[in-house]
């Protein structure tokens, strides 16, 4: 799915209890594209998880339990987890590109705290947080990368959103959207402020 809209895989990473893909693809791709995307791992798993059973009908309940233990973890409102992305997406909609962020690193580490406080010492579920805080750590400090190359992609391409958005702040652009900057009792258009960041480069 991601390579019919376009994204090339740039990494995989293996985990024990399944995989991350590392895109590389536009940060202001539209929603409905991105969830496509997100989505259909879930989706391929069921249908490996049928072919599985048909299969090795004897090993039914080995199979469930790898399927559902992979699916709801892959699903945990943890970033970079689909799940985790999935709910970056729902922020999307009505805060700032780069609160949302923000917002989900810091979801994702109390739900770690909660997963951490009800594991009652497993060995295997703290290896999993270890992982996890790595891989979160690793988003967080991104952040401003990330947020500039949002902004940079606005400043070399033609994007046509449809709805636009006042703010006062170009820390504060919204996906999927266009933007007026009110700043010193004057309005700019997106464009001008991209052009005001980026020509000094």
């Amino acid at each position: 799915m991601a390579y019919l809209l376009g994204a090339e895989i740039k990494e995989i990473y293996l985990y024990p209890l399944g995989g991350i893909t590392k895109f590389n693809i536009e940060l202001n791709i539209s929603m409905i594209k991105e969830i496509m995307i997100l989505i259909m791992g879930p989706i391929f798993q069921f249908i490996a998880y049928y072919i599985l059973l048909l299969l090795l009908p004897d090993r039914k309940e080995l199979i469930k339990t790898y399927h559902y233990s992979i699916l709801i973890f892959n699903l945990l409102p943890i970033y970079p987890l689909d799940g985790g992305k999935l709910l970056n997406i729902f922020f999307n909609t009505f805060i700032s590109y780069k609160k949302s962020l923000k917002v989900i690193i810091k979801i994702s580490y109390i739900v770690l705290a909660i997963i951490f406080i009800y594991s009652k010492k497993n060995i295997n579920i703290f290896i999993m947080i270890v992982l996890l805080i790595i891989l979160i750590e690793k988003e967080r400090k991104k952040i401003n990368y990330i947020y500039n190359k949002f902004l940079l992609e606005r400043y070399l391409n033609n994007y046509n959103f449809k709805k636009c958005k006042i703010t006062s702040n170009i820390n504060n652009f919204h996906r999927s959207k266009r933007h007026l900057i009110y700043e010193n009792n004057k309005y700019y258009l997106e464009k001008e402020m991209l052009n005001n960041k980026y020509k000094k480069i």
